[in-house]
């Protein structure tokens, strides 16, 4: 399996004329389309980049700063104008509910379609969600406000049956399916046919975190240790690193640092700076760190397999 990731928006607090501010749409396939943060503008982004706008059946809010979750009521009335019946999980910090409780209210807003609101606890590591196919995980990062970061990841797959062996031990279907399972079987003819005789390993899971807003933390880095791909903010060059730590953001280098040590395959910055007209000095100074690093610019599309 594979997912897809869009990026809908890259820079910090205040957009530009070229960077809306944090949102990102993830679809991972028969686990669902996950959408991370919803900043304002979010849903023009979605129509802009031409992907489905009902299709979306998670989002998750990192924290309660405007830049990450003010574009989430006008999406939330937008989709009850369409008509929308699809039921809608929604995972952010417990303050969010009562908020677009009063909205709705003093608005008069009724949605058409479900929503469930699931309280995030920003300071655990856990599983917030898990089906067939893919878990969730919130990741504790370190910022002004309670803020958590996110982790996707596909679930282990079967194994693989190998075609030869079939032909060679004349499997039928269900002795198929329970070495693909992990289980022995046994023949005819008594021969004991052991998983490893017949499949091969199955491909690795992909997986993707979700790291913004955040300081530096070396205690992020076992919660992602060998994650695929990994977006880390990079809001500041590490000239900026004193008001960095002082804003509770992290430099391009100190997210190479952390892309670095946790073993991923690849690193994604973004959350920039609106002081940076220009990336590239920020794509240089990752990259001293950690050679596999992409800038996350608004309309990028990438497949982490």
């Amino acid at each position: 399996m594979s997912f897809t990731l869009t990026i809908l928006g890259s820079n910090s607090a205040a957009p530009t004329s070229e960077r809306n501010s944090s949102s990102q749409l993830l679809d991972c396939g028969k686990g669902g389309s996950i959408l991370l943060d919803c900043a304002e503008g979010t849903q023009i982004q979605i129509r802009k980049f031409k992907l489905r706008l009902l299709n979306i059946d998670r989002i998750l809010i990192t924290h309660l700063h405007g830049d990450h979750f003010f574009g989430l009521p006008g999406l939330l009335t937008t989709w009850h104008l369409l008509g929308r019946k699809k039921e809608l999980n929604l995972y952010a910090p417990a303050e969010l509910e009562n908020l677009l409780n009063h909205i709705f209210t003093v608005s008069g807003a009724q949605l058409c379609y479900p929503i469930h609101f699931h309280a995030v606890d920003t300071t655990k590591h856990q599983c917030i969600y898990e089906n067939k196919t893919i878990s969730i995980q919130s990741l504790p990062l370190v910022h002004r406000m309670p803020c958590c970061g996110y982790l996707i990841q596909e679930k282990p797959g079967e194994l693989k049956i190998i075609k030869e062996k079939v032909i060679e031990y004349q499997l039928g279907f269900g002795q198929i399916r329970d070495l693909k399972a992990g289980l022995p079987v046994t023949l005819d003819n008594g021969t004991v046919v052991l998983p490893e005789m017949a499949t091969l390993a199955p491909s690795p899971p992909v997986s993707y975190a979700y790291c913004t807003d955040t300081a530096y933390s070396e205690d992020l880095i076992p919660l992602i240790s060998g994650v695929h791909t990994l977006f880390h903010e990079a809001t500041f060059m590490d000239q900026e690193q004193k008001l960095a730590g002082e804003k509770f953001h992290a430099t391009a280098r100190q997210a190479g640092s952390i892309a670095r040590q946790a073993g991923a395959k690849h690193l994604l910055i973004g959350h920039f700076s609106s002081r940076y007209k220009a990336l590239d000095g920020l794509l240089a100074e990752a990259r001293t760190e950690f050679q596999e690093t992409t800038l996350a610019q608004d309309g990028l599309k990438i497949e982490i397999r």
